[in-house]
C-alpha cells in the first residue's frame, strides 16, 4: 500500500528556514514522481514544487523559486522540501503527493496519492 507521512511542520519566524520531510512507505521515489503542495485557509491548493528522480529535474512556482528546494535521498525512501527566506505568506498546510511515472507536475490532478499534510506558520 501507497503511502506517505509528512513532518517537519512548525512555526517560524520570518526569514527563517524549515526542512519538510515526506516518508515513503509501500514504494521508493525511484519510479515515482513528487510533488509538494500547499493549501492556506480560504484558498486553493497550489502547486509549490516537483521532482522527477528519473530525470533529476525539478520544478518551482514562481513565488517560491530561489527560496525552497526539492529533493530526494539516495536510497529514493524520503522527500524533502528544504524551505528558507520564509515569509508570512508560505503560512500554510503543506501537502506532499506522488504518483508514479516519470514526468513530475504542480498541478495536483496528476498525482493519486496524498500525505496527511502538515503546517506551517510563518510569523512577522
Amino acid at each position: 500500500e501507497v503511502q506517505l507521512v509528512e513532518s517537519g511542520g512548525g512555526l517560524v519566524q520570518a526569514g527563517g528556514s524549515l526542512r519538510l520531510s515526506c516518508a515513503a512507505s509501500g514504494f521508493t521515489f525511484d519510479r515515482y514522481v513528487i510533488g509538494w503542495f500547499r493549501q492556506a485557509p480560504g484558498k486553493g491548493r497550489e502547486g509549490v514544487a516537483c521532482f522527477s528522480k528519473t530525470f533529476g529535474g525539478a520544478g518551482y512556482a514562481d513565488s517560491v523559486k530561489g527560496r525552497f528546494t526539492i529533493s530526494i535521498d539516495n536510497a529514493g525512501n524520503t522527500a524533502y522540501l528544504q524551505m528558507g527566506s520564509l515569509k508570512p505568506e508560505d503560512s500554510a498546510v503543506y501537502y506532499c503527493a506522488t504518483r508514479r511515472g516519470q514526468i513530475a507536475t504542480m498541478s495536483e490532478k496528476d498525482y493519486d496519492y496524498w500525505g496527511q499534510g502538515t503546517q506551517v506558520t510563518v510569523s512577522s
